[in-house]
């Protein structure tokens, strides 16, 4: 034996709102300057990744001055690579973090973030 029970489909009715909400105009600008700045981040990120990648040299300094938790040392050889943005170093025994950060009007805008396993 089989029993049906009956289906409601409901209307759908729009809300009042729903084809004529307005939008304000979008401003471009910030985000313009965001990804331009960004950019600079990905470039001074990969002079560090280069130096990383092509001396062992400048790697074993870094992972020495780790080592011994001298982080004005592994700041210091960061940065004399030429690097102009401000950047935040981490490490620990499994490796390295480095944030890349840049400010558009005194604002934060972006942020890039390189993490290398040393161990």
């Amino acid at each position: 034996m089989y029993y049906y029970y009956p289906v409601y489909v409901y209307p759908v009715y729009p809300y009042p709102n729903q084809f004529h909400r307005q939008f304000p105009d979008v401003n471009t600008g910030y985000l313009h300057q965001s990804a331009q700045e960004t950019r600079k981040l990905m470039r001074e990120a990969s002079i560090v990744l280069d130096q990383f990648a092509d001396s062992e040299e400048f790697s074993k300094k870094v992972m020495e001055s780790a080592q011994k938790s001298n982080m004005n040392e592994v700041e210091r050889l960061i940065k004399s690579l030429g690097i102009t943005s401000d950047v935040h170093v981490n490490f620990n025994p499994d490796g390295l973090k480095l944030e890349f950060i840049s400010k558009v009007e005194d604002t934060e805008c972006c942020r890039l973030t390189v993490a290398l396993r040393w161990s």
